[in-house]
């Protein structure tokens, strides 16, 4: 596959103390990829019915965190949630942090957990709601060959931030909104592990480090 330029501006975030290693151009492609899995997967199979119109939009922030530790990590989701915080809707509707350094999914896990904890503590309940991807996803008491896994797998570890009002703006605008997971598990039942497969190629890659 090609590398194509993303579709819109990301920031690399400032690198803690223990960072990895990976500069400006590794970091596009990974945003590259990211962009190609919401536009293909995401957009092209509806999975997230809200994604096309902030995508279409450019209020889709692309942040990249080198951390590989939780603890910046963390500090790296808070100040991108106050960031949501301070920032008009019409500029930023929803984030998506992109960490490559949580390769481990379990590991990822328990992240996504204290990610929850700590946006509770610092007053974002109610406002802000996390959503989590990852290359390995598997969703609890599931089998990791269950397709419909996929439907929370994309090309790097994620941390989405979305907006509570934007969410329930769009679920009114959205027929059968609350059935939206029982028909995403029916699409990937429907595409197959083979159709997955194929359709991932196009965005499961992984970059290079500079």
């Amino acid at each position: 596959m090609s590398d194509h330029t993303p579709a819109t501006d990301f920031v690399l975030l400032d690198p803690p103390a223990d960072a990895l290693a990976l500069g400006q151009d590794a970091a596009a492609r990974h945003v590259a990829r990211v962009q190609r899995w919401l536009e293909d997967a995401v957009i092209g199979l509806n999975l997230c019915p809200f994604a096309k119109a902030v995508h279409v939009k450019r209020q889709v922030r692309y942040a990249i965190s080198r951390a590989t530790l939780d603890g910046d990590v963390l500090d790296h989701l808070r100040a991108e949630a106050e960031l949501l915080h301070i920032t008009p809707a019409a500029d930023i509707d929803t984030t998506l942090l992109i960490v490559p350094a949580l390769a481990d999914f379990l590991d990822f896990h328990t992240l996504t957990d204290r990610a929850e904890a700590l946006l509770a503590k610092a007053g974002f309940e109610g406002e802000l709601q996390l959503a989590s991807f990852h290359p390995d996803f598997v969703f609890a008491d599931a089998d990791p060959g269950d397709i419909a896994n996929a439907t929370n797998r994309a090309p790097a570890p994620i941390l989405h931030l979305l907006r509570e009002d934007s969410i329930a703006r769009a679920a009114a605008a959205v027929p059968d909104a609350a059935d939206i997971y029982e028909r995403n598990i029916a699409t990937m039942e429907e595409l197959g592990p083979e159709g997955w497969a194929e359709m991932a190629k196009k965005f499961s890659e992984k970059p290079q480090r500079d």
